[in-house]
């Protein structure tokens, strides 16, 4: 069967997307996001697609300018705007795909140039990312990657990226620092894990929590369990319970009970 053709306008996505939804699978959506005033979803909108189907109408955003895919972000729809980031995600793989054969000069310069423009274009858009979902499916796969690769901004200008994340007054932003340091745990890299776990160890935040234990843990899995086992010795009695049986979730059971009763000795 051929590929049903790409879209070329943001109005064409969100016509079909709504055409597909599903009232049902909305409401449920609705309430496993919590969506309920007072809660951290509150006002969103779901059509009820599950996120394979969303990922189906983000593979034919392929062609649809930049423009048009910032107009999706803008949508009320969860759905629409993950599609949208989805979409960022696949221009940011394609531009970060190794070439078949090795490039310089000005065609290695336009590689570049074309990542860091997709991770600017996500950041500033970064705000649309809002809720759990829409960040942890992106975030690592577009910034997180971004750290391990060539860029016109050198170390410390990452890092400074990277802080500002952190030191945000959106929830979700906050939570893209954390989750973005997935990518060079797979590089063997646990400085950016280690950074942002520690800076909002103490976050007020139960989803905070949910995601400092989550990467402490895959530090443990990805890096090795000597960083883990150091960083709980000089957090475990302190940190919010949640995050501390996340971040032990993989160890055994008698390593898990020594540090949920863990007590430092002075």
């Amino acid at each position: 069967m051929d590929r049903e053709r790409d879209f070329t306008e943001a109005a064409a996505v969100v016509a079909a997307m709504e055409a597909a939804g599903d009232p049902v699978q909305a409401r449920q959506l609705a309430r496993f996001f919590k969506t309920a005033p007072g809660e951290y979803g509150a006002g969103d909108r779901f059509l009820g697609l599950k996120v394979p189907a969303t990922r189906a109408f983000a593979k034919r955003c392929d062609s649809l300018p930049l423009s048009e895919v910032e107009t999706l972000l803008a949508s009320p729809w969860h759905e629409v705007r993950l599609c949208a980031l989805l979409s960022v995600v696949s221009r940011f793989e394609q531009a970060a795909r190794p070439p078949k054969r090795p490039i310089q000069g000005q065609a290695a310069q336009d590689a570049v140039a074309a990542r860091d423009s997709l991770v600017d274009f996500y950041l500033a858009h970064a705000r649309c990312a809002n809720n759990w979902d829409l960040v942890d499916l992106t975030v690592y796969k577009i910034v997180g990657r971004w750290l391990m690769l060539p860029s016109r901004r050198d170390s410390a200008a990452k890092l400074a990226v990277m802080d500002r994340l952190a030191a945000s007054d959106n929830l979700w932003e906050q939570r893209m620092s954390v989750v973005a340091t997935m990518e060079p745990l797979r590089h063997g890299d646990a400085s950016f894990t280690l950074r942002y776990a520690l800076w909002h160890l103490h976050h007020p935040h139960d989803l905070m929590h949910k995601a400092v234990g989550w990467l402490l843990r895959e530090m443990g899995k990805r890096v090795g369990p000597e960083p883990l086992r150091a960083f709980l010795t000089e957090h475990a009695a302190t940190m919010p319970r949640t995050a501390l049986r996340y971040a032990i979730e993989r160890l055994d059971p008698d390593e898990r009970r020594h540090w949920l009763t863990f007590k430092h000795e002075f």
